[in-house]
């Protein structure tokens, strides 16, 4: 973790930095507005400044802050495409530059926390890592007993300097509000330092993971490896082969592209209704297609997941106003809706909305839950954020005005995540098949039997 400035001071520095920039930003667009350029114009080059900088800060940064930029990515199709264009270049070059830790330090940490005779308990021990991020890293492994694992080994420091980050970034949150204009943003930062203090807990991660391993057991569908032994900073699990959904998205036949799909659909919209949790960090790093063993069906492949870091706590499942708001759209019920909403908090108590609007709004977006099957494709994706990210169109106007409640932050990170995954995939998905099946409120209530008026008659 050479690069990742652990001292608080020069932390903080680089954060404090933000909003003095951003104060010359509004100068410059003042006066810029003087000279005689169009609100607009301004407005789009003061989002891409703002953006810049941002993106600058938080990839020198990494920790917490970079924790910060991908929970921003959520919101990436509501932005312009010359503002959303850096964010993905920085975020795609932040994670790509995650350095690995020394090999000393590795072999520190598992010391203090595995012991002196660390090496007994494995076979084997790769000293180089198979997967590096921001909060620690994955070495390939033989346990003594011949499984073969995953060690996952957190960075030292990488605690306190996730959460001094976040607890920065919330004394700056106005700066976000040139980029995402009518949010509330320090509830949601305040959300989110919540979900990473819990990701820094190995031991809350072990028992996600293993509350999810024992749920899946045997299901053809869904394999998550089991875990093998947990200390604090470390984290030992089965390791599962299979082919990483990013080499799917590259090279996977149409056959595995929509059962990969599929599959993905499946396990997140069942695992609030299963296990009473949410896996929070849908990207394909995080998931592997597993082969038929010998003897089953050629298309019996089955969706390896991996990584329960962050998890969404739904111990009542899904929320059925997901479930009843999608169904009303869908009915045209445009008033209950907006009824909805408000009660919710998408529509904060200030603000007055056309229910109609709101209507035509969300009506495109949820176009994969309204066909028998639907094939999701990038085409279709762009359509939708070019839609809202239009300033001149009423679907940007409206979407400004739209917030979210932090208790759906994950909710709506996961939504977005998985859309974007499948249009990636190009996956044709019978995505109404898992919402009927898992959502509370999709489908109408069926008319309780009158009890009373059966036993009247039969008395």
């Amino acid at each position: 973790m050479s690069d990742l400035p652990r001292k608080a001071v020069t932390r903080t520095a680089k954060l404090a930095a933000l909003p003095l920039g951003f104060a010359g930003r509004v100068t410059w667009g003042l006066g810029k507005r003087i000279g005689g350029k169009s609100a607009e114009i301004v407005t789009r080059e003061l989002q891409q400044r703002t953006a810049e900088q941002l993106f600058k800060v938080l990839g020198e940064l990494k920790g917490g802050a970079m924790k910060f930029g991908q929970a921003l990515s959520v919101f990436e199709s509501a932005l312009p495409e010359e503002v959303a264009g850096p964010y993905r270049a920085a975020l795609t070059k932040l994670q790509e530059a995650a350095p690995p830790m020394p090999t000393r330090t590795v072999h520190s940490v598992l010391e203090q926390r595995l012991g002196e005779q660390w090496r007994e308990l494995f076979l084997e021990f790769e000293e180089k890592p198979s997967a590096a991020a921001s909060i620690g890293q994955v070495h390939r492994a033989v346990w003594h007993d011949g499984r073969e694992v995953a060690v996952k080994v957190q960075y030292p420091g990488a605690g306190a300097a996730l959460l001094s980050d976040l607890n920065q970034l919330a004394r700056f949150a106005r700066l976000l509000g040139p980029l995402i204009p009518g949010m509330d943003i320090k509830p949601l930062i305040s959300e989110l330092r919540d979900r990473v203090a819990e990701e820094l807990d190995y031991a809350l991660e072990a028992q996600s993971q293993r509350d999810h391993a024992a749920e899946f057991a045997g299901d053809p569908d869904v394999k998550v490896p089991d875990v093998v032994h947990q200390v604090d900073q470390v984290l030992v699990t089965e390791w599962i082969d299979g082919i990483p959904l990013a080499e799917i998205i590259t090279d996977g036949t149409e056959e595995q592209r929509d059962r990969a799909g599929q599959l993905l659909a499946g396990f997140l919209f069942s695992g609030p209704a299963r296990t009473g949790l949410l896996h929070a960090d849908p990207h394909p790093g995080n998931f592997r297609l597993l082969p038929p063993d010998e003897g089953e069906a050629a298309d019996g492949w089955r969706l390896g997941v991996l990584d329960f870091g962050t998890v969404d706590r739904l111990p009542g499942g899904w929320p059925a106003t997901i479930g009843e708001s999608l169904r009303l759209t869908i009915a045209g019920e445009a008033e209950a809706v907006y009824g909805l909403l408000r009660e919710e908090g998408f529509v904060k108590e200030s603000i007055a909305l056309d229910p109609d609007a709101v209507l035509d709004y969300l009506l495109p977006i949820i176009e994969p839950a309204q066909a028998e099957e639907f094939t999701f494709t990038r085409g279709w994706m762009r359509a939708q954020a070019a839609r809202i990210a239009d300033p001149r169109s009423p679907a940007h106007q409206l979407g400004k005005q739209l917030n979210l409640p932090p208790s759906y932050l994950l909710i709506h990170r996961v939504t977005l995540s998985t859309i974007g995954v499948l249009c990636q995939l190009g996956a044709t998905v019978r995505l109404r098949d898992e919402l009927e099946t898992w959502l509370p409120g999709f489908l109408p209530e069926e008319a309780e039997e009158p009890e009373e008026a059966e036993e009247v008659s039969g008395a």
